[in-house]
């Protein structure tokens, strides 16, 4: 599934190449992506309106509109946003199609977990996938200080499974939280309480250090992901744990481990992470 890199990644693409876009023409091949509204009062709302901007919270992609409303997209695990020729070939998959001149805005998912929601602007903060979530790992807001306090309210909670969860934080998703946690030498199954400051610091250090970094790279193509162009992020030679079950650990050279924890996977080194 796409992390904070791998969206933003998108985000500023989409800013780039589709702001101040008319979309002149919408096709809904499949309406099993467009979760609050039917075909026709999403055609409706978004047709003929001008694309203002493209904004993130979390893993969500949010483009407003000129019309008033706002598109809520959520790729989760397969789903992409391609920016094409209209005169390039449609691949299976492509469910919701944005004509933008002799461009298109193509909404891909080969598994079908995606959505797009549509809500009037003005309400987009109360909308639930908004409105619960935590604060942005890379946000101004988001202090060693908050970090600490938000884990006060957690204390019982193994490690990676609250480093995923978006109502924590949002944007760190099952590889970054990989990566933070190899970083700071602590275990995904740590409980919070069992954390001494000094490895509460370097968990929140790794998060700020490794997601911009993915970041410069594009993201990682760990699974489907790819940006608004087709092209695969390119951070995957830089992960230090996650997707390297069986490799050699490269602090101590150790084979990474893989585990499942709370369904779903993690990787780490035991040695190097206690």
């Amino acid at each position: 599934m796409p992390e904070m890199p791998e969206v933003e990644t998108i985000r500023r693409e989409l800013d780039e190449k589709v702001k101040g876009g008319e979309i002149t023409k919408v096709e809904v091949r499949s309406a099993k992506p467009l979760k609050n509204a039917t075909v026709e009062e999403f055609i409706n709302v978004v047709e003929g309106a001008t694309i203002e901007d493209v904004k993130r919270r979390g893993k969500i992609l949010i483009i407003n509109l000129s019309s008033g409303y706002s598109l809520l997209i959520h790729l989760k695990l397969t789903g992409r946003l391609l920016y094409e020729a209209a005169s390039a070939p449609m691949e299976k998959h492509t469910h919701v199609i944005f004509s933008l001149d002799e461009h298109q805005l193509r909404f891909w998912d080969q598994r079908q977990f995606g959505y797009i929601k549509v809500f009037k602007t003005e309400d987009l903060p109360n909308a639930s996938e908004v409105k619960e979530l935590g604060p942005e790992a890379m946000g101004d807001d988001f202090t060693l200080e908050a970090f600490q306090k938000l884990l006060q309210t957690r204390k019982r909670s193994p490690m990676k499974p609250l480093l995923m969860d978006q109502n924590f934080i949002a944007g760190v998703g099952n590889v970054y939280a990989d990566e933070a946690l190899y970083y700071a030498g602590v275990q995904p199954t740590r409980i919070v309480s069992s954390l001494s400051p000094e490895e509460i610091a370097k968990i929140y250090e790794g998060i700020r250090r490794i997601l911009p970094a993915a970041l410069e790279h594009q993201g990682s193509s760990v699974d489907l992901y790819v940006d608004i162009y087709g092209r695969q992020g390119e951070y995957m030679p830089y992960l230090k744990a996650y997707g390297r079950e069986g490799e050699p650990c490269e602090r101590c050279g150790t084979p990474i481990r893989r585990i499942t924890l709370r369904g779903r996977g993690a990787h780490f080194c035991p040695k190097c992470q206690k």
